[in-house]
């Protein structure tokens, strides 16, 4: 772990009195975080760029009302959902792609390249708030009440919405076929 010589909250004090360097040390610490995160959201690297320009903007411009700078994450998260999704609104929802893979075509032994895809082809099937939940706890590694503080619900429904989501990814990503040595075993059974 890197010891950080100056941490977050003395950072946004400095920047809060005018300090632009400040500033931008925070954004660094914190861009390739939410970039990540708003790719996930909105599934376009050159809106997720958009995007995370205008999330680290508006913060820039509201770190006044930031009330206590311990929560700078997940204030700032705030920032980037509101963001992303006022982009997806606008975009509104596209058709599904004809050549995306569908459960029954996942192979029991994916190589990387091809779990990643089928990971990010399961995360695109659930619905905004699932996916959302699974990138904020999974991929952010945010705690529960800091996930209701950026979703701005209660805890239970972050906790409904990501165990539904994680559900339906085990079932969408569960190996469709038994092992060959299994079916063979299984045969001499009879």
């Amino acid at each position: 772990m890197i010891f950080r010589e100056v941490e977050d909250p003395d950072l946004i004090a400095k920047a809060r009195r005018g300090n632009v360097e400040a500033y931008n040390l925070l954004v660094s610490r914190w861009e390739k975080r939410v970039f990540n995160y708003l790719l996930r959201l909105v599934s376009n690297r050159e809106d997720a760029l958009d995007v995370s320009q205008d999330v680290f903007l508006k913060a820039y411009q509201s770190l006044p009302k930031l009330d206590d700078p311990a929560r700078f994450s997940g204030w700032l998260f705030r920032i980037a959902h509101n963001e992303a999704f006022s982009l997806l609104r606008r975009r509104r929802p596209e058709t599904e792609l004809a050549g995306e893979p569908r459960p029954a075509e996942l192979s029991p032994r994916l190589l990387p390249m091809e779990l990643s895809l089928a990971v990010e082809t399961a995360l695109g099937r659930l619905s905004a708030d699932q996916r959302e939940a699974v990138l904020l706890k999974v991929y952010q590694g945010f705690k529960f009440e800091e996930m209701a503080e950026i979703l701005e619900c209660p805890v239970s429904t972050v906790k409904s919405r990501l165990y539904t989501a994680l559900d339906l990814l085990k079932a969408t990503l569960a190996p469709m076929q038994k092992p060959a040595f299994l079916k063979q075993s299984m045969r001499g059974e009879s």
